[in-house]
């Protein structure tokens, strides 16, 4: 009897002790289930905040524009032109004097026919045939010499002396119908009379021959200079254009085509040079030089194209050009 209520008793206490272990575990395990779920809720939530962080727009491009350098992104040509003066192949014809001849770049008259070329530097005198000088029937866009910028009266005479080099090329000329080149002269030294000897003379005008005339021609430099007829002419009749003639000329061996090519004029008492890429020259040291000391002179440098051919036209580029006077 008493074995079989001891029995009981510990079935009964069995029975409520696994009953008390499972609802400890159940609960232990709803217990770590929610904190599981919880940690996955917290950790969705901070995937979502970095999801939806803002992120900084880029800060706005700034585009700086680089200043362009002479001589790396672009070429002017060596030339003063404070003591020139233009003239063109329009108008009457058309010239532009210091001061405004330095602004050429920018005046609109001078743009087709004068102007840079910036890729190799030079200054491009552009002529075709038109508009000419009164003594002249030719066309050209050609600079003066004004050792007075806006003023023609202020000359130099052989016995001062003068110099003028330049650096050039002849890129662009038409042809005529027989297929040879047209000719056009680069440079020149003219004549001019004083105020005194036009009035002496009779004449209009200052004007007195070239005596020194440089041709482009067939691809090379041709030189002409200036003879007296008569030797034994008289000083007054020396003043007269029809007094002198050309003489029978130099054309240099070498041929520069449309090549660059320097040129050198010096000019002093009775005598005259020229000299081609500073290694050809020639002289004229004689008595028409000496007797061509009575005018006033000045330089020219150019394009003064010598045909009146329809469609002719021709391109000389200058890239340096210097005078002085001793």
């Amino acid at each position: 009897m008493i074995i079989n209520n001891i029995l009981r008793f510990c079935k009964s206490t069995i029975v409520h002790c696994f009953f008390a272990f499972v609802m400890v575990f159940t609960v232990a395990s709803c217990s770590n289930d929610a904190e599981v779920a919880e940690e996955e809720i917290v950790q969705e939530e901070e995937v979502v905040e970095e999801e939806t962080e803002e992120v900084p727009e880029p800060d706005e491009e700034v585009v700086v524009e680089e200043e362009q350098v002479e001589g790396v992104d672009f070429f002017l040509p060596n030339i003063d032109l404070s003591n020139w003066k233009v003239t063109l192949p329009i108008g009457s014809p058309d010239e532009v004097e210091p001061p405004e001849i330095v602004d050429y770049a920018t005046d609109e008259r001078l743009l087709p026919y004068m102007y840079n070329d910036s890729i190799d530097g030079s200054l491009v005198f552009y002529t075709s045939p038109g508009s000419s000088t009164a003594n002249s029937s030719y066309s050209r866009t050609e600079l003066r010499e004004q050792m007075v910028p806006g003023s023609n009266s202020t000359n130099w005479t052989f016995t001062e002396g003068g110099r003028m080099k330049g650096t050039l090329s002849v890129p662009e000329i038409t042809t005529d119908a027989g297929g040879d080149f047209h000719r056009t002269l680069v440079m020149q030294i003219h004549g001019r009379l004083t105020n005194a000897q036009r009035d002496l003379i009779g004449e209009d005008d200052n004007n007195a021959p070239p005596m020194l005339k440089i041709y482009w021609q067939k691809g090379k430099v041709r030189v002409l200079t200036k003879k007296l007829k008569n030797l034994d002419a008289t000083d007054e009749e020396i003043l007269h254009t029809d007094a002198w003639e050309d003489n029978e000329g130099h054309t240099f061996s070498e041929n520069i085509g449309i090549n660059t090519f320097t040129l050198e004029i010096i000019a002093s008492d009775g005598r005259l040079e020229v000299i081609l890429n500073e290694t050809d020259s020639v002289v004229y040291e004689d008595i028409h030089m000496q007797k061509w000391s009575v005018f006033e002179n000045y330089f020219k440098a150019g394009n003064y194209l010598q045909t009146l051919d329809a469609g002719a036209s021709a391109k000389v580029k200058y890239y340096e050009l210097e005078v002085t006077h001793e």
